[in-house]
């Protein structure tokens, strides 16, 4: 098969962690494209600070990846970057160096100025929302700034793309929902995981904090199980109605472990104080590589109670660990852990959350039961060749579809 040239456009990418699941999934994604025999270009802001090799602009490969880091102009927060845009036009110009575009963000100004360049020379492009277009969020951040921007901007992009990319069944109703009468084909391609990336490390030097969270069993007779969140510390995950739940669940502490940017958890801290739960709950920050693969695999049960999550990758992450999970319906991979048996799908109440909590918590068995079947299913379907496959035959679709339509002209 030829080899496609193929640009991914998003605001702010690895190796930087702030921004999480959405930044971790697109770098995996381009990583096994590049791995099938792709060239692959990413162009990004240095707004997040050192790239790959430290440097902060220009040109830094990355696993396989060409990374092209251009400065931000202000308004830093929509990530307006006239030197992207030079180098895009230059990059555009005559027979064009790209066959396809994947833009990854809407609401930003990457997105819609390489959309409108990409027209203007004729090249196709996808838009991935990356759980941005749910009417929920948007009333709760912004609902009539946001809505004006989508019918006088982003509508224009999300109809002459030449697909919408969702990453689950429950993005893919989101966008549908909101009746904005695309024309564009909505595809599903899944968000995939490095088990191998997560398997359990000898003696592996963990941070304090983590050794910590994980020695509280051994050091307290009455932690007989520990539960645990991995995410952004955001109103958007329920970590309060998660906190209320864990009031009516006796004999666990909770590892909440993510960063804390939005300055979310002194609330909860004062939450859990008036629950009567402060003492058993451990945070422990932003974790990664072995401190992230070490939780994983020594806690009993994730959860993670979102009121809107468009796939969940650390989801993926405790099923490819073999750890089973509690998720709310709001979640995009709730589907996939009914349909597969790799948890339990909970109303987001703390009453329905701590029943399946306490549910799963005295099933020793059917806990490892849910965690096999989570670990084939994230190995076998989920796998980053499988997911980069899957986004090619979508690629290739378009691409014939492209040529169909300029042959019929």
């Amino acid at each position: 098969m030829k080899s496609l040239r193929l640009l991914h456009v998003l605001p702010t990418y690895l190796p930087p962690w702030h921004d999480g699941g959405p930044v971790v999934a697109v770098h995996g994604l381009c990583q096994a494209l590049a791995a099938r025999g792709h060239k692959v270009t990413v162009f990004t802001t240095d707004d997040r600070g050192a790239a790959a090799n430290g440097e902060t602009q220009g040109l830094l490969p990355f696993d396989g990846v060409d990374v092209w880091y251009f400065p931000v102009a202000r308004p830093r927060r929509l990530y307006r970057s006239p030197a992207m845009a030079e180098r895009l036009k230059s990059e555009l110009e005559g027979a064009g160096n790209f066959d396809l575009i994947h833009l990854h963000s809407v609401f930003l100004w990457p997105t819609h100025a390489v959309a409108r360049a990409a027209e203007r020379a004729d090249v196709p492009y996808v838009v991935a929302p990356r759980g941005m277009l749910v009417r929920a969020l948007l009333r709760r951040r912004g609902w009539l700034r946001k809505w004006l921007w989508i019918w006088l901007r982003e509508r224009r992009t999300l109809t002459c793309a030449a697909a919408i990319h969702a990453t689950s069944n429950l993005e893919k109703r989101d966008i549908e929902a909101l009746g904005l009468r695309l024309e564009s084909r909505i595809f599903v391609v899944g968000n995939g995981v490095d088990a191998e990336s997560l398997a359990p490390v000898q003696d592996a030097a963990l941070a304090p904090t983590v050794r910590a969270a994980l020695e509280r069993r051994r050091e307290e007779g009455q932690v007989r199980h520990l539960l645990l969140f991995l995410g952004r510390l955001s109103w958007k995950k329920g970590l309060d109605r998660l906190i209320k739940a864990l009031a009516k669940v006796k004999d666990a502490t909770l590892i909440i472990a993510g960063h804390d940017e939005e300055g979310f958890k002194a609330g909860l801290v004062r939450l859990a104080a008036a629950e009567g739960v402060a003492n058993r709950i451990v945070y422990v920050g932003p974790v990664h590589g072995a401190d992230k693969a070490a939780l994983l695999h020594h806690t009993d049960v994730l959860i993670l109670p979102s009121f809107s999550e468009n796939f969940g990758n650390v989801v993926l992450e405790a099923m490819a660990a073999g750890l089973p999970v509690v998720v709310t319906p709001e979640v995009g991979l709730a589907e996939v852990v009914h349909e597969v048996g790799a948890g339990v799908v909970a109303a987001g109440d703390p009453v329905a959350l701590a029943a399946a909590l306490r549910g799963l918590l005295t099933d020793a068995e059917g806990r490892r039961a849910m965690g096999r079947r989570g670990v084939e299913v994230a190995t076998n379907r989920f796998d980053w060749g499988t997911v980069a496959r899957q986004m090619e035959d979508e690629y290739l679709k378009i691409l014939d579809a492209t040529r169909r339509g300029a042959g019929a002209r």
